[in-house]
């Protein structure tokens, strides 16, 4: 586990101010780390604290893969790249916004 420990402590060390996002270190992959981000700020922006992650890491804008799921309920972004000699994935969830529901238009 040593490369996905060294890029953690890296981490702590030069990024500590950033909000936290939940780490994952697998025991089959010594040499991948996995950071996830889940309303992790006051402000609700999940999103924007992605992107101070994603250039902290040094990740480049192009390797964001968006996707939704949970029928549409939830919003998701997805990273990865290399960072301190570990494989680094970086993913953010976020409640989609709500349907506007009103007619457009009006009474008829």
């Amino acid at each position: 586990m040593t490369p996905a420990l060294r890029a953690l402590r890296l981490l702590a060390a030069e990024y500590s101010h950033l909000p936290a996002p939940f780490v994952h270190l697998s025991p089959i992959d010594a040499a991948r780390l996995e950071l996830s981000l889940h309303d992790v700020d006051l402000t609700s922006d999940t999103f924007a604290v992605f992107e101070m992650w994603r250039e902290a890491l040094g990740i480049a804008p192009d390797a964001v893969v968006f996707r939704v799921q949970g029928n549409g309920r939830t919003r998701v972004l997805r990273a990865e790249g290399l960072f301190g000699g570990a494989e680094v994935a970086l993913t953010a969830y976020a409640d989609a916004p709500a349907a506007d529901t009103t007619a457009v238009g009006g009474a008829a």
